[in-house]
Protein backbone atom coordinates (compact mmCIF):
# COMPACT_ATOMS: atom_id res chain seq x y z
CA UNK A 1 0.00 0.00 0.00
CA UNK A 2 1.06 3.52 -0.86
CA UNK A 3 2.26 5.86 1.65
CA UNK A 4 1.13 9.22 1.17
CA UNK A 5 3.29 12.45 1.98
CA UNK A 6 2.61 15.95 1.36
CA UNK A 7 5.18 18.24 1.23
CA UNK A 8 4.93 22.10 1.74
CA UNK A 9 6.57 24.86 0.52
CA UNK A 10 7.71 23.06 -2.55
CA UNK A 11 8.24 26.15 -4.46
CA UNK A 12 11.00 26.96 -2.20
CA UNK A 13 14.75 26.07 -2.39
CA UNK A 14 14.48 22.98 -0.49
CA UNK A 15 11.01 22.07 -2.10
CA UNK A 16 12.03 22.06 -5.34
CA UNK A 17 15.19 19.89 -4.21
CA UNK A 18 13.15 17.61 -3.25
CA UNK A 19 10.92 17.26 -6.59
CA UNK A 20 14.16 17.01 -8.80
CA UNK A 21 15.62 13.99 -6.25
CA UNK A 22 12.38 12.46 -6.66
CA UNK A 23 10.70 13.10 -9.82
CA UNK A 24 14.64 11.93 -10.80
CA UNK A 25 14.75 8.45 -8.11
CA UNK A 26 11.33 7.41 -6.76
CA UNK A 27 10.91 5.56 -3.82
CA UNK A 28 8.90 2.60 -4.19
CA UNK A 29 5.73 2.51 -1.71
CA UNK A 30 5.30 6.40 -1.18
CA UNK A 31 3.29 9.22 -3.25
CA UNK A 32 4.26 12.64 -3.18
CA UNK A 33 2.31 15.57 -3.05
CA UNK A 34 4.15 18.62 -3.69
CA UNK A 35 2.25 22.04 -2.59
CA UNK A 36 2.77 25.53 -2.58
CA UNK A 37 0.77 28.68 -1.25
CA UNK A 38 -1.75 28.41 -3.96
CA UNK A 39 -2.31 25.03 -3.83
CA UNK A 40 -2.42 24.55 0.03
CA UNK A 41 -1.61 27.85 1.65
CA UNK A 42 -0.45 25.98 5.27
CA UNK A 43 -2.26 29.64 7.51
CA UNK A 44 -5.79 28.59 5.83
CA UNK A 45 -8.18 26.30 7.81
CA UNK A 46 -9.54 25.46 4.41
CA UNK A 47 -6.93 24.29 3.35
CA UNK A 48 -7.32 21.71 5.95
CA UNK A 49 -10.81 20.79 5.43
CA UNK A 50 -10.46 20.72 1.47
CA UNK A 51 -8.11 18.55 1.42
CA UNK A 52 -9.56 15.19 0.55
CA UNK A 53 -10.35 12.58 3.47
CA UNK A 54 -9.97 10.23 1.49
CA UNK A 55 -6.01 10.69 1.36
CA UNK A 56 -4.96 9.42 3.90
CA UNK A 57 -1.24 10.94 4.97
CA UNK A 58 1.12 8.93 6.46
CA UNK A 59 3.48 12.46 6.48
CA UNK A 60 4.04 15.95 6.07
CA UNK A 61 7.38 17.46 5.52
CA UNK A 62 7.03 21.08 6.29
CA UNK A 63 9.30 23.43 4.25
CA UNK A 64 7.15 26.42 4.11
CA UNK A 65 8.38 29.37 6.18
CA UNK A 66 8.68 32.84 6.01
CA UNK A 67 13.02 33.44 5.67
CA UNK A 68 13.23 36.94 5.41
CA UNK A 69 15.14 37.92 7.86
CA UNK A 70 15.52 41.44 8.29
CA UNK A 71 12.21 42.01 7.10
CA UNK A 72 10.49 40.25 9.57
CA UNK A 73 11.49 42.81 12.34
CA UNK A 74 8.90 45.46 11.05
CA UNK A 75 6.40 42.58 10.05
CA UNK A 76 6.13 40.25 13.11
CA UNK A 77 2.87 39.56 12.54
CA UNK A 78 2.95 37.76 9.13
CA UNK A 79 6.32 36.54 10.40
CA UNK A 80 4.62 34.70 13.62
CA UNK A 81 1.63 33.52 11.15
CA UNK A 82 3.80 31.33 8.83
CA UNK A 83 6.33 30.48 11.21
CA UNK A 84 4.04 29.92 14.39
CA UNK A 85 0.44 29.89 13.70
CA UNK A 86 0.14 27.78 10.71
CA UNK A 87 2.47 24.94 12.11
CA UNK A 88 0.28 25.27 14.87
CA UNK A 89 -2.61 24.11 12.17
CA UNK A 90 -0.42 21.20 10.34
CA UNK A 91 0.78 19.61 13.86
CA UNK A 92 -3.31 19.95 14.40
CA UNK A 93 -3.88 17.97 11.50
CA UNK A 94 -1.13 15.77 11.44
CA UNK A 95 -2.46 14.14 14.86
CA UNK A 96 -5.74 14.04 13.48
CA UNK A 97 -4.27 11.85 10.50
CA UNK A 98 -2.24 10.19 12.70
CA UNK A 99 0.68 11.15 10.16
CA UNK A 100 4.80 12.47 10.72
CA UNK A 101 5.64 15.85 10.95
CA UNK A 102 8.98 16.55 9.72
CA UNK A 103 9.84 19.97 10.26
CA UNK A 104 12.81 22.24 9.21
CA UNK A 105 13.97 24.99 12.05
CA UNK A 106 16.92 27.38 11.56
CA UNK A 107 20.33 27.77 13.80
CA UNK A 108 18.58 31.44 14.22
CA UNK A 109 17.27 30.02 17.64
CA UNK A 110 20.51 29.99 18.97
CA UNK A 111 21.93 33.26 19.92
CA UNK A 112 25.15 32.61 18.44
CA UNK A 113 26.89 33.66 21.83
CA UNK A 114 28.69 29.81 21.71
CA UNK A 115 32.07 29.16 20.82
CA UNK A 116 31.50 24.77 20.25
CA UNK A 117 29.01 23.32 17.76
CA UNK A 118 25.31 23.48 18.90
CA UNK A 119 24.09 19.89 20.04
CA UNK A 120 19.90 19.38 19.65
CA UNK A 121 20.02 19.42 23.46
CA UNK A 122 21.47 23.06 23.82
CA UNK A 123 19.96 25.67 25.29
CA UNK A 124 17.79 27.90 22.62
CA UNK A 125 17.98 31.93 22.67
CA UNK A 126 16.56 33.54 19.99
CA UNK A 127 17.34 37.08 19.12
CA UNK A 128 15.64 38.03 16.26
CA UNK A 129 12.08 37.65 15.08
CA UNK A 130 12.95 35.34 12.82
CA UNK A 131 14.58 33.07 15.45
CA UNK A 132 11.88 33.76 18.01
CA UNK A 133 9.15 32.28 15.76
CA UNK A 134 10.86 29.55 14.68
CA UNK A 135 11.69 28.42 17.76
CA UNK A 136 7.70 28.94 18.67
CA UNK A 137 7.35 26.41 15.74
CA UNK A 138 10.19 23.93 16.92
CA UNK A 139 7.92 23.58 20.24
CA UNK A 140 4.45 22.85 19.17
CA UNK A 141 6.02 20.44 16.69
CA UNK A 142 8.19 18.88 19.28
CA UNK A 143 4.79 18.47 21.75
CA UNK A 144 3.44 16.07 19.09
CA UNK A 145 5.02 12.28 19.56
CA UNK A 146 5.07 12.11 15.48
CA UNK A 147 6.97 15.49 15.30
CA UNK A 148 10.92 15.65 14.18
CA UNK A 149 12.61 19.32 13.81
CA UNK A 150 15.45 19.50 11.66
CA UNK A 151 17.29 22.31 12.03
CA UNK A 152 19.62 23.93 9.05
CA UNK A 153 21.87 26.55 8.27
CA UNK A 154 23.01 28.80 5.47
CA UNK A 155 20.84 27.11 2.77
CA UNK A 156 21.69 27.74 -0.90
CA UNK A 157 20.38 25.88 -4.08
CA UNK A 158 20.82 26.18 -7.92
CA UNK A 159 17.51 27.44 -8.02
CA UNK A 160 15.86 30.41 -5.78
CA UNK A 161 17.66 33.43 -4.08
CA UNK A 162 20.67 32.57 -2.24
CA UNK A 163 24.20 33.60 -1.10
CA UNK A 164 25.70 31.88 -3.96
CA UNK A 165 23.85 32.73 -6.56
CA UNK A 166 24.26 36.71 -4.86
CA UNK A 167 28.31 36.45 -4.95
CA UNK A 168 27.88 34.92 -8.58
CA UNK A 169 26.25 37.66 -10.22
CA UNK A 170 28.24 40.01 -8.01
CA UNK A 171 31.41 38.74 -9.12
CA UNK A 172 30.28 39.36 -12.59
CA UNK A 173 29.68 43.00 -12.08
CA UNK A 174 32.35 44.25 -9.69
CA UNK A 175 35.67 43.93 -9.60
CA UNK A 176 35.45 43.83 -5.77
CA UNK A 177 32.82 42.84 -2.69
CA UNK A 178 32.67 43.31 0.78
CA UNK A 179 31.80 40.05 3.31
CA UNK A 180 31.69 39.93 6.70
CA UNK A 181 34.15 37.66 8.33
CA UNK A 182 33.33 37.33 11.83
CA UNK A 183 30.26 35.25 11.81
CA UNK A 184 30.80 31.40 11.38
CA UNK A 185 28.63 28.72 10.40
CA UNK A 186 28.57 26.09 8.07
CA UNK A 187 26.41 25.92 4.95
CA UNK A 188 24.03 23.63 3.70
CA UNK A 189 23.58 22.43 0.00
CA UNK A 190 19.63 21.80 -0.46
CA UNK A 191 20.15 19.09 -2.35
CA UNK A 192 22.14 17.51 0.72
CA UNK A 193 19.37 18.40 2.82
CA UNK A 194 16.62 16.99 0.38
CA UNK A 195 18.43 13.51 1.07
CA UNK A 196 18.44 13.34 4.67
CA UNK A 197 15.02 14.26 4.79
CA UNK A 198 14.11 11.19 2.62
CA UNK A 199 16.29 8.74 4.58
CA UNK A 200 14.21 9.89 8.11
CA UNK A 201 10.87 9.66 5.88
CA UNK A 202 11.83 6.29 5.34
CA UNK A 203 13.39 5.54 9.00
CA UNK A 204 10.56 6.66 11.28
CA UNK A 205 10.20 3.03 12.75
CA UNK A 206 13.84 3.78 14.05
CA UNK A 207 13.65 7.28 15.49
CA UNK A 208 12.72 8.47 18.62
CA UNK A 209 10.41 10.85 18.15
CA UNK A 210 9.47 13.37 18.72
CA UNK A 211 12.91 14.77 18.66
CA UNK A 212 15.42 17.23 16.68
CA UNK A 213 18.14 16.73 14.23
CA UNK A 214 20.41 19.01 13.12
CA UNK A 215 22.06 18.82 9.44
CA UNK A 216 24.31 21.22 7.55
CA UNK A 217 27.39 20.03 5.32
CA UNK A 218 30.38 19.34 7.11
CA UNK A 219 33.01 21.88 7.95
CA UNK A 220 33.22 25.59 8.93
CA UNK A 221 33.89 29.03 7.10
CA UNK A 222 32.91 32.24 7.88
CA UNK A 223 30.67 34.24 5.44
CA UNK A 224 33.92 36.11 3.89
CA UNK A 225 35.20 31.85 3.29
CA UNK A 226 32.45 31.03 1.87
CA UNK A 227 32.25 34.21 -0.68
CA UNK A 228 35.80 33.49 -1.37
CA UNK A 229 35.65 29.73 -2.42
CA UNK A 230 32.78 30.64 -4.58
CA UNK A 231 34.77 33.36 -6.54
CA UNK A 232 36.89 30.50 -6.75
CA UNK A 233 35.07 27.76 -8.08
CA UNK A 234 33.29 30.09 -9.71
CA UNK A 235 36.51 31.35 -11.33
CA UNK A 236 35.31 35.11 -11.15
CA UNK A 237 37.88 37.23 -10.89
CA UNK A 238 36.32 39.60 -8.24
CA UNK A 239 38.19 40.17 -4.70
CA UNK A 240 36.34 39.54 -1.70
CA UNK A 241 37.34 42.26 0.87
CA UNK A 242 37.18 41.11 4.61
CA UNK A 243 35.15 42.88 6.59
CA UNK A 244 33.50 43.21 10.69
CA UNK A 245 30.17 43.31 11.04
CA UNK A 246 29.73 46.50 11.89
CA UNK A 247 30.58 47.67 8.98
CA UNK A 248 27.74 45.62 7.26
CA UNK A 249 24.79 47.01 9.70
CA UNK A 250 21.70 44.63 9.36
CA UNK A 251 18.11 45.26 11.01
CA UNK A 252 17.82 41.98 12.54
CA UNK A 253 20.80 40.29 14.46
CA UNK A 254 22.66 37.71 13.62
CA UNK A 255 24.46 35.04 15.29
CA UNK A 256 27.67 35.44 15.39
CA UNK A 257 28.22 31.61 15.99
CA UNK A 258 26.18 29.01 14.42
CA UNK A 259 28.12 26.19 13.93
CA UNK A 260 25.91 23.12 14.48
CA UNK A 261 26.85 19.41 15.79
CA UNK A 262 26.02 16.56 13.30
CA UNK A 263 26.79 13.89 14.85
CA UNK A 264 22.85 12.82 15.83
CA UNK A 265 21.72 12.59 12.42
CA UNK A 266 25.11 10.90 11.45
CA UNK A 267 24.75 8.18 14.00
CA UNK A 268 20.73 7.45 13.23
CA UNK A 269 21.52 7.77 9.02
CA UNK A 270 24.54 5.76 9.42
CA UNK A 271 25.75 7.75 6.49
CA UNK A 272 28.98 10.56 6.03
CA UNK A 273 27.77 14.20 4.92
CA UNK A 274 29.49 15.56 2.60
CA UNK A 275 31.72 18.49 3.20
CA UNK A 276 30.22 21.98 2.09
CA UNK A 277 33.18 22.97 -0.34
CA UNK A 278 32.47 19.53 -2.06
CA UNK A 279 29.02 20.71 -2.43
CA UNK A 280 29.59 23.97 -3.29
CA UNK A 281 31.12 22.72 -6.33
CA UNK A 282 28.67 20.81 -7.62
CA UNK A 283 26.26 23.17 -6.91
CA UNK A 284 27.98 25.73 -9.41
CA UNK A 285 29.10 23.14 -11.80
CA UNK A 286 25.27 22.34 -12.20
CA UNK A 287 24.88 26.40 -12.52
CA UNK A 288 27.23 26.67 -15.53
CA UNK A 289 25.43 23.44 -17.43
CA UNK A 290 22.17 25.78 -16.56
Amino acid sequence: MQKTVLITGADGQLGESLQRIINEHPIKEYTFHFTDKSTFDITSDKAYTAYPSTEKLFAIINCAAYTQVDKAEDDKETAHLLNATAVEKLTHWAKREGAYLFHVSTDYVFDGKGHTPYTEASETNPKSIYGITKRAGEEVVLNYNKGCVIRTSWLYAATGNNFVKTMLRLGKERSSVSVVDDQVGSPTCAKDLAMALLDLLTQTQHLPLPTTFHFSNEGVCSWYDFAHSIMRIGQIGCQVKPIPSEEFPTKAPRPAYSVMSKRKIRTYLKKTIPHWQESLQETIKQLKKE
